[in-house]
């Protein structure tokens, strides 16, 4: 198994299949999210299963979430892994208030 070092990891966010992405020894693990005016809808995060249990989806969470936060949008968790996240980083539990027309 790969052992991760998450501050190095370069998280690509690819706008053209509304992800974040981060491609590790071949292997694909993303957050995918739908974009609505200014909501930030997150669907799913999904790490490869060679890769789990070592902090990658909170990275690629991170990623998202400062996006939306740099962005000032809404932040809708359709995602349990993604409301869990949020419930234990309170700093990002503002985004889930905000007006989705501010």
């Amino acid at each position: 198994m790969t052992q991760l070092d998450l501050a190095a990891l370069e998280i690509i966010h690819n706008e053209a299949e509304n992800r974040f992405e981060v491609w590790i020894d071949g292997y694909l693990s993303k957050l995918d999210y739908i974009r609505d005016g200014r909501n930030f809808v997150i669907t799913h995060v999904g790490v490869y299963p060679k890769l789990r249990g070592q902090g990658l989806a909170g990275r690629i969470t991170q990623a998202g979430l400062e996006y939306a936060k740099a962005n000032k949008l809404r932040v809708i968790p359709m995602c349990s892994y993604v409301a869990a996240y949020i419930r234990r980083n309170p700093q990002y539990v503002d985004l889930m208030k905000q007006q989705a027309d501010e």
